[in-house]
């Protein structure tokens, strides 16, 4: 079960409910992976509700890997998501915003 006070945010994949978390080596991996290059720019793309499928792709496979899973991009690709696209988008959207969350603020 994800724990939200260390930011971290479920995602059920092939059936198997997994945490997601954006560490650090797991930010610096997404912001290399950026056309932006900027992690600042990913979040205003997502706040301005710009974000495209690959910035969803690229968020939920960083916090995957901080969570611990192995997997890549390809994986993902083809594994089933509960909840489809829209599930998808909104765990990545809540992602990024406890990964820049002081704990006393996520009640």
């Amino acid at each position: 079960m994800a724990n939200p006070w260390r930011g971290e945010v479920a995602l059920t994949l092939d059936g198997e409910e997994r945490a997601m978390r954006l560490t650090l080596g797991a930010l610096a991996e997404l912001e290399a992976g950026l056309e932006e290059g900027s992690l600042v720019a990913l979040v205003q793309r997502f706040e301005e509700g710009r974000c495209s499928t690959r910035d969803v792709l690229a968020l939920i496979v960083a916090g995957l890997r901080g969570g611990g899973w192995e997997g890549s991009a390809a994986d993902l690709l083809r594994a089933e998501i509960a909840g489809g696209p829209m599930a998808a988008a909104k765990a990545a959207a809540e992602l990024l915003a406890r990964a820049f969350m002081l704990p006393e603020e996520s009640g």
